[in-house]
């Protein structure tokens, strides 16, 4: 009967077990990407593009656009949808799937907030160590710019 609990209760651990869901943003300006330091682990002190976890009844749009903002201080408006990253072990946290998005630049002003140590941008030809797979996701967005929808 023991045995049969464990094993049930491992079924039930795992029946509800759904991905997170989580947008990033490429902003450019002049041959630069925008990049934030992280200031939480995972990855805490590495660079990534600016992002995070969509709320309860917000659409991914306002999620990127929000996450910018509160990042880095800059408005921004969304142009397209670069791609979807669903791969298992992109995160050490677990499941996460990841919609990138190219944005412009409205205004605001640079200025590092919420979980990012700073905010800047990065000459394409000299990134620093990325979080994640970021550097993929970038890579991505480059070739979304050069060629929009």
């Amino acid at each position: 009967m023991e045995l049969y609990v464990r094993l049930l209760e491992a079924q039930l651990e795992n029946l509800w077990k759904n991905p997170s869901l989580t947008c990033d943003g490429l902003v450019l300006r002049k041959g630069k990407v925008l990049l934030v330091k992280r200031g939480r682990e995972p990855f805490r002190g590495c660079h990534a593009l600016p992002g995070g976890f969509v709320e309860y009844g917000e659409s991914a749009e306002d999620c990127v656009v929000r996450e910018i903002r509160e990042e880095t201080g800059l408005d921004t408006e969304v142009l397209q949808l670069v791609g979807v990253y669903s791969e298992m072990g992109r995160d050490p946290r677990g499941h996460f799937v990841t919609l990138l998005y190219l944005l412009r630049e409205k205004g605001g002003a640079l200025k590092p907030g919420d979980d990012a140590d700073s905010a800047e941008f990065f000459a394409l030809s000299d990134l620093p160590d990325l979080a994640f797979d970021h550097g993929k996701m970038i890579a991505d967005g480059i070739r979304a710019a050069e060629h929009p929808l």
